[in-house]
């Protein structure tokens, strides 16, 4: 074989070795299935699924396929907090390559199950007030994702909102489960807008089905003019039931979550959670290609939106402000 053409033949071969280095390990070996652990300290519900939907539809786009080479283990706490050790440790001994945790207290059951496993996790409130990263950008350790928003000002935004919508109400029903770590820092935005608007909040503590009408009766009592309701998942298998409540005592509400007002609610002010959803694909992503997590940067949520129900304002007699109407991303008829 003459020199010229075995020189090149040995360019092709390493330009073609070159190739297969730079795939991704997960695309190496065929066959192989990555596997991911989902788990989530709410409902397994109806009102869930868009938001898997999401997350299913994004790991396709970038290659992931169940059936093909992905595996997801669900694992839901049905709103019972101290189910999730025991559904975290199951994840890890179906030995998952990442777990995505969705709130703060999934993300920390997670955590303690394994030092080791990557953690991707969604909606968690202030995860550096928190202690879950050291910073936004640089989070180190195992663990990095999408954060609710910084600090959850966002709850203040919808406060201001909801002053806008209800311009008489002197009085606001700050309604949230002081047993979560972020409702803390939530409050401490609310009372600083509730001071500019010139507003009294009145603290409310929700945790559970049979504290529902005991919350409303006391807001009922102290003549609160509005609630703004801050989303949890221990809430949400009763979502149902309160949007219902605040209906029955006619108070005007804002929550945190567009599926609030899907269920009956007002409005809500809060992040697209699809959205997230899909972002935090794209962390699974790379984790499984091989990025470690500490080394990548916790994300903000991209767009929030603004969602009215007319109908809802209609059984309460409330005439909206044609101006935050124009505002909505959303209004319901």
């Amino acid at each position: 074989m003459p020199l010229v053409i075995a020189r090149r033949i040995m360019l092709v071969a390493a330009a073609a070795l070159g190739v297969l280095v730079a795939v991704p390990a997960a695309a190496q070996a065929p066959g192989k299935v990555a596997r991911v652990g989902y788990l989530h300290i709410g409902a397994s519900a109806p009102a869930h699924q868009p938001l898997m939907d999401a997350f299913r539809a994004r790991l396709r786009e970038l290659g992931w396929v169940e059936g093909h080479n992905l595996a997801i283990e669900h694992r839901f706490a049905e709103g019972q907090a101290d189910r999730l050790p025991e559904l975290a440790t199951e994840l890890v001994r179906a030995k998952v390559d990442v777990i995505v945790g969705v709130t703060r207290l999934s993300v920390v059951a997670a955590r303690k199950a394994s030092g080791t496993t990557p953690i991707v996790m969604l909606a968690v409130g202030d995860p550096v007030g928190t202690g879950l990263v050291a910073s936004l950008a640089r989070p180190g350790g195992q663990v990095t994702g999408l954060a609710y928003g910084v600090g959850m000002d966002t709850i203040g935004k919808g406060l201001e909102l909801l002053k806008e919508a209800v311009p008489k109400a002197r009085r606001v029903a700050f309604v949230s489960n002081q047993a979560s770590p972020s409702a803390a820092v939530a409050l401490t935005h609310v009372q600083q807008t509730a001071q500019l608007l010139r507003l009294k909040l009145q603290l409310v503590d929700l945790r559970g089905p049979e504290g529902i009408a005991p919350a409303f009766a006391a807001m009922a009592r102290e003549k609160a003019g509005a609630a703004l309701v801050v989303g949890d998942p221990a809430f949400d298998g009763d979502r149902a039931r309160i949007v219902q409540h605040a209906l029955q005592h006619r108070l005007p509400a804002m929550y945190s979550l567009r599926s609030w007002v899907e269920a009956g609610g007002l409005m809500s002010y809060g992040p697209h959670l699809a959205d997230m959803w899909r972002r935090g694909a794209d962390y699974v992503d790379k984790i499984l290609k091989g990025a470690l997590p500490g080394e990548l940067p916790v994300e903000q949520p991209a767009k929030f939106e603004l969602v009215i129900s007319q109908k809802t304002a209609k059984a309460l007699g409330l005439k909206l402000p044609p101006a935050l109407l124009v505002r909505a991303d959303l209004v319901l008829q």
